[in-house]
């Protein structure tokens, strides 16, 4: 723990934000890190509360009130030590994790908890700066080759664990550069490439090798890899998108989320598109209110849009939880994302009924209101409106894992049309295909980057336990 009366004696501090009027000019992230001083009195703040269900709120299980307490005493080297025993990527999580453990803290009971994101945050950021992040060079060499197909962060938490241990590891990415949906899903301003970019120059290091513009069933064969190694682990994302099939839907201007948001991440890195689709002087509306609708959100506004709108078809969640009802579980309540503050509309318990369009281009959409009768939604009479959309962008989410990758390896899937693999005993996280492994949203479903590193790792170990008899990784 940090200091004994720490909770008592320093308020919650949060990280300052460029303000909006500046970040809006560019991709560039707007979060700054917290000071040594105020990550020292966050660290304070850590309370002896007996059990620490931030730890078990978090996903991989950080050991949350050790770096806290290291963090008080100043303790930094030793606080990114412990920080990467649980944690490969703690760049990307301390940005863009939601921070569960944060509605698990104690103190969250009243509503000030410890603020566990920033502080992560302020580690691996002082850690890259003193070069204090290194390679681990493994001592000995297995000889056992492994295959991942993915570069996303299970794949990347997968590969960077079982080539520590002597393996050797080759990861296969559709696309031109590494990272999955970090890299093409996540915009610049919340995450810069970057930190991607140095985890693999440490990743090489220790021995991964990656190869991009390696599509399987087009440029490689699921038999290349399950006849050339030792074990192939599926580590794909699921990138199946949740579409919306409305009169109207074929309009130009009416697109999935993902054909929109990649496109900008490639002109930021310094591609050269053409017919980049573009929210410049356009009506915008986004259809979902989760994570990639925010993100459609900061950067139409980054395009100039005319104007931006959000709808959700479910209901406005209260602005406070009932702490009482469900701490310390993730809670159901309104949260307005830094996109949300740069300027959008957003609308909530409303249905898409279909876009009206001119010349094969969207120019408006045709909604109404919703609302729940018998656990069903049924449509409020008589309340039917039209809004103008140049551009309308689809982010409900995602159903399953592309389905074609699956076939071709033929493995057995679930209801939802996942991978179907288990991950506890003797059988963890392997598929119905002799050492065909699979980890991440591939197996799980559309989910976090925390659960993504979590079943990372813990699938390296049931690989590394497959091939050698016994492992040393951590579950």
């Amino acid at each position: 723990m940090g200091k004994v009366t720490g909770f008592m004696e320093f308020d919650r501090i949060s990280e300052q934000n460029i303000p909006p009027q500046e970040r809006l000019k560019n991709y560039k992230e707007f979060v700054l890190h917290l000071s040594d001083d105020e990550a020292k009195k966050q660290g304070a703040r850590c309370m002896d509360c007996g059990i620490p269900f931030c730890t078990t709120g978090c996903p991989i299980n950080n050991i949350i009130p050790d770096w806290n307490d290291l963090i008080y005493n100043q303790n930094w080297e030793e606080a990114i030590e412990v920080l990467h025993s649980t944690n490969n990527f703690p760049e990307f999580t301390g940005r863009l994790c939601p921070a569960p453990c944060e509605a698990a803290c104690t103190l969250n009971i009243n509503d000030d908890a410890v603020g566990i994101k920033s502080i992560e945050h302020a580690i691996i950021d002082k850690a890259w700066e003193n070069n204090w992040v290194k390679p681990l060079i493994p001592t000995h060499k297995t000889n056992k080759k492994i295959a991942i197909v993915g570069s996303g962060p299970a794949g990347m938490a997968a590969a960077q664990q079982l080539a520590r241990v002597g393996h050797a590891v080759t990861v296969y990415e559709k696309n031109d550069r590494i990272g999955g949906l970090l890299r093409y899903g996540i915009p610049d301003f919340k995450m810069e490439k970057t930190h991607i970019d140095r985890r693999m120059k440490q990743m090489e290091a220790e021995g991964v090798v990656f190869k991009v513009n390696q599509n399987i069933g087009e440029n490689v064969k699921p038999d290349e890899l399950t006849n050339n190694y030792d074990a192939v682990i599926l580590a794909g994302g699921a990138e199946h998108p949740r579409d919306l099939p409305v009169p109207g839907r074929e309009l130009n201007g009416v697109m999935f989320a993902m054909n929109f948001l990649p496109q900008q991440n490639k002109v930021v890195a310094g591609d050269k598109l053409q017919n980049q689709i573009l929210a410049t002087d356009k009506h915008v509306v986004v259809i979902g209110g989760g994570d990639t609708g925010s993100d459609c959100v900061g950067t139409s506004n980054r395009h100039h849009a005319t104007s931006v709108t959000q709808f959700e078809l479910m209901p406005q969640p209260p602005v406070k939880e009932n702490k009482e009802m469900v701490w310390p579980n993730w809670p159901l309540k309104l949260r307005t994302s830094s996109s949300h503050e740069e300027g959008c509309e957003r609308d909530w318990s409303v249905t898409t009924k279909s876009f009206v369009g001119e010349n094969g281009n969207v120019k408006e959409i045709i909604a109404a209101r919703v609302e729940w009768k018998d656990g069903k939604i049924t449509e409020v009479p008589n309340s039917e409106f039209k809004m103008k959309a140049d551009l309308v962008l689809l982010a409900m989410g995602f159903v399953s894992p592309q389905q074609k990758m699956l076939d071709l390896f033929g493995v057995d899937k679930d209801q939802r049309g996942n991978v179907k693999a288990t991950t506890e005993g003797k059988e963890a996280y392997i598929t119905s295909k002799a050492k065909v492994f699979a980890a991440g949203d591939i197996r799980r479903g559309q989910s976090l980057i925390v659960w993504a590193i979590r079943e990372g790792r813990q699938c390296a170990r049931a690989v590394d336990e497959f091939l050698m008899g016994t492992s040393t990784l951590p579950r």
